[in-house]
Parts: structure tokens; C-alpha cells; sequence
């Protein structure tokens, strides 16, 4: 790696990365050059003979190597997930904020003005501070079980100057119930699916925020029972391929007359949203 182009380095990395499984090694590759050399992305594409020397060769060899091998998400990498219109810090305390998660904040635009809204299971706060990002209007809190996460959030939500307060709650207990709408990316993953999850999923990714029992349910189980004790008009959760049906069942049985479910980009039922 001494005194390569940029082209040449990252021709070198895509095939390490690409061999030890990673669904795309090209931007896997870049997002780690473009860290390693303190530029965006944009700068290799427009300067590919650009030559990379001196301590960015060390970094950038010790980021693909963790990578390739030890298959750690280029997020915690980088430290740092583009989620909607906002960049969050992340790390091994919270799940890597994810392109379907961001159909939960789409789903919300259109809550009417000044309505009270609790992301549940907030992680880094992705959900609740792009929604607030968007809806400046809405009171938007988060709430999480992990002391971690929540260290996390509140430290996102004051470098981006976003207004949301977060909670240490077991899912909405002693939050009250003065709520106009409930989102949630809850743990949804079966322990029969365990062992089909992405190295760099299971084996660094909280566990916590991912496996929820034998089928996947239980939590939102709890929370759609929890739900339907407070004054929420709307539900929305975030879930698994194959558990719209189940999961639009319970919503429905607890009271929210009104299920719908939508689509991700990969045409999974990825969102149920009850309305009453």
C-alpha cells in the first residue's frame, strides 16, 4: 500500500472485503478510504490517481482487516450511519440505523401539528431525531431499555441541536399514557434465525435489539398490549419478512380498527401501523 493511488487501494480492498462474504465491498471500500483520508467519497471518485501515503496507509490497512476479517459493520468502523437527512454517531452500543427502518419517520409526517410522539426502543435515536429534524412542530421523545444507548442518543441529539428528551423505560413503562403516536424498530428475530444472521450482525450488533424469543414476538407482543393501554391514535412498528399477518392480528385485536401495512424498498412488509 505504499505509495498507491486510490484506485489501486481500493481495487485491493474490494477483494479482501468481498471475499469474506460483505454484500458490497465497493462502498465498503470507499466509506473506509474516504475515512481514512479525513474526505468524502466524492473526493475519490473525481481524484481516483490520487495517492494515498503516509499514517492514512496504517488506518486504512487496519480498517479493511477488521472489516474482512473480523467482519465488524463499517458503521461502528467509521463511527458515524447517514440516516434520512441527518448523520448519527454509532458504535457497538446500538444497532447500525437501517435504509427500512426510515419508513417508520415517513410514516409519521403526517401526524397532525403538536402531537406527542414516543419512539420506543430508540437506540441511537435515529427515528425520533429525523422526525423531529423533519416535524419541528412535534413533542418527540425516545425511550430505550439500555443505559448505553441512551448515552448514545442524548449525545446525537445535542451535536445535531435537536430537541428530543430521552427516557430509560422498559418499553412505556412509567411514561404515562398521554401519547398521540407510538413508533418502534423493536428486536423482531426469532432464536431459530440466530444462527442465520450476518457475521457482522450477531457477533457485533447488541443481542439485546435483536432476538425476541421463538418467534420473534415477544416484545412487540408486550408492546402492542402496552400500546393499547395508553391514549396513542397510532401504532407503527417496524418488523421481519413473513409477520405482517400475525402482528397485524394483534394490532387489530387491541383495539386499533384501522391496520394497514406498507412496504420496504425490497417489497417486504416491513411496517404495520394501527389507527383508532
Amino acid at each position: 500500500m505504499r505509495g498507491v493511488s486510490v484506485r489501486e487501494a481500493l481495487d485491493g480492498a474490494r477483494t479482501a472485503i468481498g471475499a469474506s462474504g460483505s454484500q458490497s465491498p465497493a462502498l465498503d471500500a470507499e466509506l473506509l478510504l474516504a475515512f481514512a483520508l479525513g474526505v468524502d467519497r466524492a473526493a475519490l471518485i473525481t481524484d481516483p490517481q490520487r495517492e494515498v501515503t503516509g499514517p492514512p496507509v496504517r488506518v486504512f490497512q487496519d480498517l479493511v482487516r477488521r472489516r474482512s476479517v473480523g467482519h465488524e459493520p463499517v458503521a461502528y468502523l467509521v463511527a458515524s450511519k447517514g440516516f434520512r437527512s441527518i448523520e448519527l454517531e454509532v458504535d457497538s452500543r446500538v444497532l447500525v440505523p437501517r435504509p427500512e427502518t426510515e419508513l417508520l419517520v415517513e410514516l409519521a409526517l403526517g401526524l397532525p401539528p403538536a402531537a406527542r410522539v414516543l419512539d420506543v426502543g430508540t437506540g441511537s435515536g435515529a427515528v425520533a431525531l429525523a422526525l423531529k429534524q423533519e416535524r419541528p412542530d412535534l413533542l418527540v421523545c425516545g425511550a430505550d431499555i439500555s443505559t448505553d444507548a441512551l448515552e448514545l442518543a442524548r449525545s446525537n441529539a445535542a451535536r445535531l441541536g435537536l430537541e428530543v428528551e430521552f427516557f430509560e423505560a422498559d418499553l412505556l413503562d412509567g411514561l404515562g399514557t398521554e401519547w398521540g403516536a407510538i413508533l418502534s424498530n423493536p428486536p423482531y428475530i426469532a432464536e431459530g434465525e440466530r444462527a442465520s444472521l450476518p457475521s457482522d450482525v450477531i457477533g457485533h450488533e447488541p443481542e439485546l435489539a435483536l432476538i425476541a424469543g421463538a418467534e420473534g414476538l415477544e416484545v412487540i407482543r408486550r408492546l402492542i398490549a402496552a400500546a393499547a393501554q395508553s391514549e396513542a391514535r397510532l401504532l407503527a412498528l417496524e418488523l421481519g419478512a413473513g409477520q405482517a399477518t400475525t402482528v397485524s392480528e394483534l394490532i387489530a385485536a387491541a383495539g386499533f380498527n384501522v391496520v394497514t401495512t406498507h412496504r420496504d424498498l425490497a417489497g417486504i412488509e416491513r411496517v404495520v401501523v394501527g389507527e383508532r
